[in-house]
């Protein structure tokens, strides 16, 4: 196997990658099969052997190397010369992602494949390059969920980075759900009010739960107390019951976050590296290298995401638009188009924040990333007015 530099490089070997789903806990959706029997009439009359496609899952990504799960084997796989023509012509769909379906070719005597084509994707979970429209990086596809991890502490919960992982969800045709981590750090006041301030943006209706991998059993049991009065779910069984069986979801978050060792905790042994985090500013550093598939006993299918920086959310404004609908809606009762929602005379935002349809800190955290999108206005969506 060559690596990215064309070397011969080492890739972890399958048979050890035990963590992996089984292809019956994946499925594709109707029009996805479909698009699978056009594929392979295509990769016919390219040269292929009909009895050499198979339909599959790319379940692990190692440096862009695919692994590629079919009903008879776990392989890895190349992109076809024809993919990758169409590749250098620009084709946003010549890049497989981790969720991706494929119609992959398994010649004769080889142990690895060749993706033939990318089946369309039923959700892709994406964010732009940099900070204007341009080149979508696909996180991963045909994801259900978006789990968004966020470190409990001393400081006030990040809602902000909560909210636009859910505005980037929500665009991408994905529900959310967020888990509270090291939650044993925060105290019952501060958990009360982080709990209360991921509610209030993203609505009562927005699954929550709270763990810690190192709390004691004092510490578990006063965190499991105040959860229960806060009717919150506590521990790893209330983040698989966020996950059952059938669902297919990403974890998002930044270094640090404690996404690896939430993992580790769910899957019930060390699978996943974790690293330490940096006492000057409590963030961590990257331990998650591969973009993969973890299954969990007794739960769906995660998809373990590297940490990530920065998520931009320019391009995602009609995702905007699905976190706060009442917002965008009393937006388009504004005298002018233009207007940010802070100062302007006639602003239809601030008018509905008076009248109580949403709440201040709701608003706080619209206004915020909607001057965020605006910054890019040349990227922005006419149709929707922010």
């Amino acid at each position: 196997m060559r690596s990215a530099d064309g070397t011969q490089g080492s890739l972890p070997a399958l048979s050890t990658l035990t963590e992996l789903p089984s292809f019956d806990e994946l499925s594709p959706s109707e029009g996805q099969r479909a698009a699978y029997v056009g594929a392979c009439e295509r990769a016919v009359e390219a040269g292929a052997d009909k009895d050499e496609l198979v339909m599959g899952c790319v379940v692990r990504l190692d440096r862009g190397y695919p692994a590629v799960l079919a009903a008879d084997a776990t392989f890895r796989a190349e992109f076809s010369t024809r993919l990758t023509k169409d590749g250098l012509r620009g084709r946003a769909d010549s890049r497989a992602a981790v969720g991706d379906w494929v119609c992959a070719r398994r010649p004769h005597g080889h142990d690895m494949g060749l993706i033939e084509e990318i089946l369309p994707r039923e959700s892709d979970i994406a964010r732009w390059r940099g900070g204007a429209r341009g080149e979508r990086q696909t996180l991963a596809a045909n994801v259900g969920l978006v789990l968004v991890v966020q470190q409990l502490g001393e400081r006030p919960v990040s809602c902000d980075r909560i909210a636009r992982s859910a505005v980037i969800a929500r665009d991408c045709g994905s529900d959310v759900a967020v888990v509270l981590t090291k939650a044993d750090r925060a105290s019952d006041e501060t958990l009360e009010k982080d709990v209360a301030a991921v509610r209030d943006v993203l609505g009562e209706g927005c699954g929550i739960a709270l763990t810690s991998s190192t709390a004691d059993g004092a510490q578990a049991r006063r965190v499991g107390v105040c959860a229960a009065r806060l009717e919150v779910p506590w521990g790893t069984d209330a983040v698989r019951e966020l996950v059952p069986r059938g669902t297919v979801a990403i974890v998002l978050g930044e270094s640090g976050a404690g996404k690896s060792t939430l993992l580790n905790a769910l899957l019930g042994r060390d699978v996943l590296e974790t690293g330490a985090v940096r006492a000057s500013d409590d963030a961590g550093r990257h331990t998650t290298v591969a973009r993969r598939m973890v299954s969990l006993p007794g739960g769906g299918v995660i998809v373990d995401e590297p940490g990530l920086r920065s998520l931009p959310i320019v391009g995602h404004e009609r995702g905007l638009a699905k976190v706060f609908p009442e917002i965008a809606e009393a937006a388009r009762e504004c005298r002018f188009r233009d207007c940010t929602h802070t100062h302007e005379p006639g602003c239809g935002v601030r008018a509905g924040e008076r009248e109580g349809r949403f709440s201040s800190r709701r608003l706080e955290c619209y206004v915020s990333l909607a001057a965020e999108m605006r910054e890019s206005a040349l990227s922005l969506d006419p149709d929707v007015v922010i």
